[in-house]
């Protein structure tokens, strides 16, 4: 496996350049993020989380701490709140800007060791399309899976379309979602107008992002719960 996480750091180590296209100061991307935001405090609310504060959380891949920062201002507890981040300089940078209470580790999630059944949520964020090794995902789904408690779940937020012009990525499909967390209730909603669609019409006028992504086909990431029952089916993922 430590090949494929050579992998990963090489592929985001060539990202570097194209940073400024995710600058919130971007039309496209404050839309962007506005519109997942909502969807996610949404989804607390369906969920029943009326305190955010208790709710223990734990980011994997967490970057240089935007994520975490966010359930912060949505009123999650510091110090219920934790990260691992396998790059060490947006390790730092996710140290640097947030609290200390906020628990980060640096490494492999595959090699972290928590206590099972320790999380309510595991937030996953873009992480699985940039893991191109199949086994490296069913490892990581798998380890992820151990640390939900019963009656909670992981949120994720990914894209579902391979990118012909990027391959250091590819689409995690509803389909290949459930294969890598088969025991989960998955309750998803299609989110995002396409990256490069968005940022073309922003150029024009930002508004014609927001009328564009009323259609469904040109949204290309889901955001999903997927749900632990209360009472785990397989000793596997407990």
């Amino acid at each position: 496996m430590e090949q494929e996480l050579d992998a990963v750091r090489e592929r985001y180590a060539r990202r570097g350049t194209s940073e400024q296209r995710y600058s919130m100061l971007q039309p496209d991307v404050w839309q962007r993020v506005h519109e997942r935001q909502s969807a996610m405090l949404k989804l607390f609310v369906r969920l029943g989380y009326s305190d955010l504060q208790t709710l223990r959380t734990l980011e994997v891949g967490c970057g240089s701490g935007g994520n975490l920062l966010e359930l912060l201002r949505f009123g999650f507890a510091a110090e219920n709140l934790a990260g691992i981040e396998l790059l060490p300089q947006r390790y730092e940078q996710a140290r640097h800007s947030l609290p200390a209470a906020v628990q980060l580790t640096l490494g492999d999630a595959c090699q972290v060791e928590l206590p099972s059944a320790s999380m309510d949520m595991v937030l996953v964020s873009v992480v699985f399309s940039s893991l191109l090794d199949d086994n490296f995902q069913h490892q990581l789904a798998d380890r992820i899976w151990s640390w939900v408690k019963p009656g909670g779940g992981i949120l994720w937020y990914d894209f579902t379309f391979d990118n012909p012009q990027n391959s250091d990525v590819r689409g995690v499909s509803l389909r290949q979602l459930q294969a890598l967390f088969p025991l989960a209730h998955m309750d998803t909603q299609r989110l995002t107008l396409a990256p490069p669609l968005a940022r073309k019409l922003a150029r024009w006028h930002p508004a014609l992002c927001s009328i564009f992504s009323k259609a469904p086909c040109l949204r290309t990431h889901v955001l999903a719960w997927l749900g632990k029952e209360k009472e785990a089916n397989s000793p596997r993922h407990q």
